[in-house]
């Protein structure tokens, strides 16, 4: 069984068609982590696309703040105004089926699925300190977070916790990380709508683990395609900028 991890869309179907291309033939199921929409000019888009692929997704939060279930009073200036854009955009079909996502921790197909941390779906994973409840609670060896936007992780083994740098570089298309049992795992796919760890090209993740392998991705798009329809829809320059340099 091969699953094909996607993570923080934010309605860019420009970068979500990337992914899948690259991916195609190479799995068998697809999850998403959530944050479907948010920031990006594609809302409908990209939702229409999970459901049609049947992709099991567990809510984040611009999710959860378009559908009217968490405040944005926590949110900056730019995310509220794309929030509130999203939600005047969106047909009412995939408003509901946004609300009715699940959160996490949800267990799949031998992995675990969480947004943010594993106690607290909207709180952000950056630090071996944050990382370190997840990776000893979770149910299973292996655990996917998204919403920081950075790909990468966390393994821990007999009281001592590393930090994975597991990128692809620039010139390659995945990098791959054997998995070692009994070693736990918190790992991050990456972002598809939005990177923000320095490389603007569409991240995820494929796992393998009938044969202990997990691919992190990074594939190229046409993010100015993207910036003119943000541009069109009169979204924050801020977001618009931000795609080409993957910040």
């Amino acid at each position: 069984m091969r699953i094909l991890i996607l993570s923080d869309l934010h309605s860019n179907a420009t970068a979500l068609d990337a992914v899948l291309d690259a991916a195609q033939g190479r799995w068998d199921l697809s999850v998403c982590l959530g944050d479907v929409v948010g920031y990006g000019p594609d809302p409908n888009e990209v939702t229409a696309r999970l459901r049609e692929l049947g992709t099991q997704t567990i809510r984040g939060n611009h999710d959860k703040a378009v559908a009217g279930l968490m405040p944005t009073d926590d949110f900056n200036p730019v995310a509220k105004s794309a929030v509130d854009w999203t939600r005047g955009q969106l047909q009412p079909d995939h408003l509901a089926w946004l609300s009715t996502l699940p959160p996490g921790p949800l267990a799949t197909d031998g992995i675990v699925l969480v947004h943010g941390a594993f106690e607290d779906e909207d709180e952000y994973v950056f630090t071996p300190e944050q990382a370190l409840d997840g990776l000893l609670e979770s149910t299973a060896p292996v655990t996917f977070f998204g919403h920081t936007h950075h790909q990468g992780g966390f393994s821990y083994l007999d009281s001592h916790l590393e930090v994975l740098q597991i990128r692809p570089r620039p010139s390659e298309r995945f990098a791959a990380l054997r998995v070692e049992p009994p070693r736990r795992y918190l790992l991050n796919p990456g972002s598809i709508g939005q990177p923000r760890d320095g490389d603007p090209r569409a991240a995820f993740a494929i796992a393998d683990l009938e044969h202990q392998i997990i691919e992190f991705w990074r594939v190229p798009y046409d993010v100015s395609v993207v910036q003119g329809r943000m541009r069109a829809a009169h979204l924050p320059e801020q977001l618009i900028q931000r795609l080409s340099v993957g910040r």
